[in-house]
């Protein structure tokens, strides 16, 4: 991980030493009891501001992640998230090779579209091999080609009201459909792609196939996998809980995860 973000609950317990020393909040057990905690909260959202902002500042909005030659890939990519979604309606998918798989694109946009595996792979296409860094502390080197997401955003005629994009997808966890969103700087960026292949072949069902985000400069939970929908917004608020994705509502993970 960068030293510009620091892991999630190295954040938390600095943030309640903070709040302690100051006599504002009680002595407490535990990170989540810690992080439950409204002075806490609003320190944890000051910081991942504080991120998104200085990135911003600092940043050419289309600097690059930095990209890697295939001699670095890793020998083993490990998967995050879920590696197989459940249900009747994936399987059948998957024994077709997604054949009939479709991607729809929603919201603010001038033009809905529908497309098909067949329509995401005609489209220009970019390879970039980068590094993926998981919020669990590894990372690994991977190979991934896909469409840009600028261009589907260009087909659609996205609206200039559109300040988000969300990301739609397949895989349930507990009660909820995964989902995950970033704003338009980071999906205009020249490396956030579509990905349906992976080192050179078709991305395995484990890495998210048939299709999977890719956005180089977010941590790994901000990668959505099993993509099914794309939805310009113009708010998150009511959007899941809110707060911009699946664990951001649930665990409070920082919306803005910028590395």
């Amino acid at each position: 991980m960068s030293g510009v973000l620091l892991p999630r609950r190295q954040l938390i317990a600095r943030a309640g030493g903070l709040v302690a020393a100051a006599g504002a909040l009680p002595l407490l057990s535990g990170c989540d009891a810690i992080s439950e905690a409204p002075a806490v909260r609003k320190i944890l959202s000051m910081g991942e501001e504080m991120n998104r902002a200085s990135q911003r500042a600092l940043m050419d909005r289309d600097a690059l992640a930095r990209e890697f030659t295939r001699a670095d890939l890793s020998p083993v990519f490990r998967s995050n998230g879920t590696k197989l979604p459940d249900g009747a309606a994936y399987a059948a998918h998957a024994a077709t090779r997604f054949a009939d798989w479709r991607i729809a694109v929603s919201g603010l946009v001038a033009r809905p579209l529908s497309l098909s595996m067949a329509d995401i792979r005609a489209m220009p296409q970019r390879t970039q091999i980068t590094r993926h860094d998981c919020v669990e502390g590894w990372s690994a080197i991977g190979e991934w080609t896909g469409p840009q997401l600028r261009r589907i955003l260009e087909a659609a005629g996205v609206k200039d009201r559109a300040r988000y994009i969300v990301f739609r997808c397949a895989d349930r966890i507990d009660d909820a459909l995964y989902y995950e969103s970033c704003d338009m700087v980071d999906a205009l960026h020249p490396q956030t792609i579509l990905a349906w292949a992976m080192n050179g072949a078709v991305l395995p069902i484990a890495n998210g196939a048939p299709l999977r985000l890719r956005i180089e400069r977010q941590l790994g939970y901000k990668h959505a996998k099993y993509l099914t929908g794309i939805e310009a917004v113009a708010s998150l608020d009511h959007i899941g809980a809110g707060k911009g994705g699946f664990w951001e509502d649930r665990i409070d993970y920082e919306w803005y995860a910028g590395i």
